[in-house]
């Protein structure tokens, strides 16, 4: 069966400004998500000085193990609901309708997680995780819709790097998370003075230390406000319209529109495309596996590897660089001072490894390919892992050297799996399950990151019970949990070899949403006016 004259024009199109406004569009939502889940780990050291206060206590406050747990991983339990249930109603309702939903999700939860107010310590920990847990839930949504949507947008030649511009938007969200908390961090070290806590225990940190966190974490629902127009304004997808709503009138209209050309209406076809056995099988179907079980398997895994590596490096950054010495001890500084530390090495590493990988994914995922980029991602992953763990008693005095390892680990995985994992469950499954599929698949890896970051919470302390942080058994310490993120990465290479390679073909090639009956028949030449 010929492809449908709308989609062509929709893979040949060329690059033109509603390309670029739907990255924009897209992008901006996951700005947000990346700023919402990472600006956590800026405050959660202040959190534990301000509401975890002990008079007398050598070092300041810090959370409780479980509660520690709870404002950091809590976020992630939402998203991976929100994956899994967005992702199914993308299919069933359209991209477009439940697209404005979670972004208001998203605005509402980031102004709430700031007002957390509780009588107790406890109470304000368990407000601001009603809050985070919902924010989650709406970041979850824009995973598979914003990939859905980039990739029935995009044409096939430059496909890979318009999605994989969506998903770069998150180290911009990052490096937001910490210029934020830098500008707020240093305006209030500048207004309200505070002696160390060496010094004075009770006085280091200032009451009005109170609204940093609240701030930085209320900033994340500026830009997802500034986008909701225009995505409201966006019309629904083509391969919705016409492969799942049958709607060929309303897909050759809104089309004709974005490319600005006249397209037929082909209502024919459109029902003979969804009639064809090809399209009638559902998810838990026995032609399901057959012909995308590896290809979900392969998605599924790699993406749970990779975000326990990910992740786990990720949230506990601060802890690797007070392992290092890279930070002062916490009993040197003074409340605000150490936000404003962590902040900046924080947005150091962003700036150095996180945001330069994504960017080298854009530039060359449509030439070299997606399976190679993954493929050496992983590798190149693998290998800095333990050369940071073998001779980890060797970067405890060379500071330089053990960042730009773990700035090369960032860039590998952004420039490799991080970036490769979010692209391909949006390309290589049908229409009317691609949303559900890439929800299925984001969630494996969120699962991943809720595993990395709880276990490397408790996991990297240190071996000597008298050297662990506060409420904490003793751990395998630092170098073997790098070894065996080592060993995972490993892992992730080898699940690779699941995934297909999709660079350069039409989305309804690597679905076989074309076949009639087995039989793939030639394209005919369709008689309609497209841009060349």
């Amino acid at each position: 069966m010929a492809q449908l004259g709308v989609l062509s024009a929709l893979d040949a199109a060329k690059t033109q400004w509603y390309h670029f406004t739907a990255i924009v569009i897209a992008g901006m939502g996951f700005f947000t998500d990346a700023y919402d889940l990472f600006s956590i780990s800026l405050v959660t050291k202040l959190l534990g000085r301000f509401y975890y206060h002990v008079e007398g206590a050598p070092k300041p406050g810090v959370l409780p193990p479980n509660v520690a747990g709870a404002v950091n991983g809590v976020a992630f339990c939402g998203t991976l609901a929100g994956q899994l249930f967005f992702g199914w109603l993308g299919d069933k309702l359209g991209r477009k309708r439940v697209y404005g939903l979670t972004l208001m999700l998203m605005v509402i939860c980031s102004i709430a997680s700031g007002l957390s107010f509780g009588r107790s310590p406890n109470g304000v920990m368990a407000t601001l995780c009603f809050f985070r847990f919902w924010l989650g839930f709406g970041i979850g949504g824009d995973y598979p819709l914003s990939a859905t949507i980039m990739s029935e947008y995009a044409n096939k030649k430059t496909r890979g790097a318009f999605v994989a511009a969506v998903f770069a938007m998150q180290g911009f969200g990052i490096l937001a998370g910490g210029i934020v908390a830098l500008i707020v961090s240093a305006a209030f070290d500048h207004a309200y003075k505070a002696p160390t806590y060496s010094v004075n225990g009770k006085d280091s940190t200032a009451p009005e230390a109170d609204y940093i966190w609240r701030i930085i974490l209320m900033f994340g629902a500026v830009p997802a406000l500034l986008t909701y127009y225009w995505r409201m304004k966006m019309p629904e997808t083509a391969r919705y319209t016409a492969l799942i709503a049958r709607n060929a009138k309303q897909a050759a209209a809104d089309m004709s529109k974005v490319l600005q050309v006249e397209l037929e209406v082909e209502e024919e076809k459109v029902e003979k495309i969804g009639t064809a056995s090809s399209n009638s099988f559902g998810l838990f179907s026995k032609e399901f596996a057959r012909r995308h079980g590896l290809h979900l398997l392969g998605t599924t895994t790699t993406w749970f590897l990779l975000d326990i590596a990910y992740y786990s490096s990720n949230l506990f950054q601060k802890d690797i660089f007070t392992a290092i010495g890279w930070l002062p001890k916490p009993e040197n500084m003074n409340a605000i001072h150490e936000v404003y530390r962590v902040a900046r090495a924080q947005t150091l590493i962003a700036l150095c490894g996180t945001v330069p990988g994504y960017w080298f994914t854009v530039a060359l995922i449509d030439h070299i390919g997606r399976f190679t980029i993954q493929l050496m991602g992983f590798f190149f992953m693998t290998v800095f892992m333990f050369a940071l763990a073998i001779p980890y008693h060797h970067w405890l005095s060379h500071h330089a050297g053990f960042l730009i390892m773990y700035s090369l680990t960032f860039f590998f995985a952004n420039f490799g799996p991080n970036a490769t994992t979010f692209v391909v469950p949006a390309e290589i499954f049908p229409a009317r399950l691609r949303s559900t599929c890439h929800g299925i698949s984001a969630a494996a890896g969120k699962a991943g990151a809720i595993v990395g970051s709880f276990g490397f919470l408790y996991a990297s302390q240190s071996t000597n019970p008298s050297k662990t942080d506060a409420g904490y058994p003793p751990g395998i310490g630092v170098k073997n949990s790098l070894m065996v993120l080592g060993g995972i990465n490993f892992l992730g290479m080898v699940f690779t070899f699941l995934v297909p390679e999709s660079k350069g073909k039409s989305l309804e090639e690597l679905t076989g949403e074309n076949e009639e009956d087995g039989n793939e028949i030639q394209q005919s030449s369709s008689t309609q006016t497209v841009p060349v």
